[in-house]
């Protein structure tokens, strides 16, 4: 299925340097914001109590701070969500408080504000889990980085296999970079939508792959950037169909999915846009310098004569 037809290949391995320079800037300021910064860890990770609550009038998140700061929480976090009335609070582990005590203790404070609150949800996760989830999620991204790499070099082969690693990759530091630098707050499921993008743009990358291949297969006679060149432009149309049909889902996510959703349905966002540039321009300029050539992709055919199978030529 096709929406357009371009019947002119798009030169875009002409401009592969400065794809390549903006990726690398890119990745370069997403590794910065997440040394100097780092990532704000949800209590998922670093053990602690999240409240969810609703005002029913609109409330100033620096009046919370005020009162919170009053009862020793200087270094509780507080964000609204959605509108102004729904605020986030998430508190630190306190030695020697259980979440029901610092629960209490924290909506006692902040019904004496000039607004009636209604508590929305309460979570707790004590900081052994929050280490064991860390520990499982960085296994779970290596497990899947090592399964892509072996999967490329089994289905086409390992030049191509180097660039779409690098270029996935990619992608998952710049969303983490992006979290970094707005401190959004990172949590299981955004770790799930980090996996999925990743995912994700690999199947991209092998759709580009498979048509440079078919197109080594039927044209002898173009070079390898205009065998890419094709490729690329061949499949614009599928690329538009399939991601612009993912992307109104995660945007439905994102404006209507509520704080639960807010943040994994943002991680989608940004992957599939920095997926869709990845897979096109980054991996398969990759493979291009890397040496990439018609034999790599299409095994020689080498027949034996059978010696005692009669002379098949036919002598006048």
């Amino acid at each position: 299925m096709e929406f357009f037809r371009i019947r002119q290949d798009i030169s875009f391995m002409k401009r592969a340097l400065i794809f390549n320079v903006i990726s690398l800037v890119t990745f370069l300021l997403a590794v910065f914001f997440l040394l100097n910064r780092g990532l704000h860890l949800s209590a998922e990770f670093t053990g602690g109590t999240i409240l969810e609550i609703h005002t029913l009038q609109s409330t100033q998140v620096d009046s919370i701070r005020v009162v919170l700061d009053k009862i020793g929480y200087s270094d509780a976090q507080v964000q609204t969500f959605g509108t102004s009335r729904d605020v986030l609070i998430r508190l630190p582990l306190r030695e020697g408080l259980s979440s029901e005590q610092q629960n209490a203790q924290v909506m006692v404070a902040l019904n004496k504000l000039n607004t009636q609150i209604e508590l929305q949800r309460v979570e707790f996760v004590g900081p052994q889990v929050g280490k064991q989830f860390i520990v499982d999620g960085l296994l779970a991204l290596a497990c899947m980085v090592l399964g892509i790499i072996i999967y490329l070099s089994f289905r086409f082969e390992w030049k191509y296999a180097i660039a779409g690693i690098i270029a996935n990759l990619h992608d998952v530091v710049i969303i983490l970079g992006f979290f970094a630098f707005f401190q959004w707050e990172f949590s299981l499921s955004v770790l799930a939508a980090v996996l999925a993008v990743l995912g994700y743009s690999v199947n991209e990358s092998v759709v580009i792959f498979d048509r440079i291949r078919e197109t080594f297969l039927r044209e002898r006679k173009m070079t390898v950037a205009e065998v890419i060149n094709h490729a690329i432009t061949s499949t614009i149309s599928r690329t538009i169909i399939t991601h612009g049909s993912t992307q109104m889902i995660v945007l439905s996510m994102l404006l209507f999915g509520g704080l639960t959703l807010h943040y994994f349905a943002s991680a989608l966002t940004i992957g599939i846009l920095f997926g869709i540039y990845s897979s096109v321009f980054v991996s398969a300029a990759l493979a291009m310098w890397l040496g990439v050539k018609r034999e790599d992709l299409i095994k020689k055919k080498k027949f034996r004569r059978d010696r005692n199978s009669p002379n098949t030529g036919a002598q006048l």
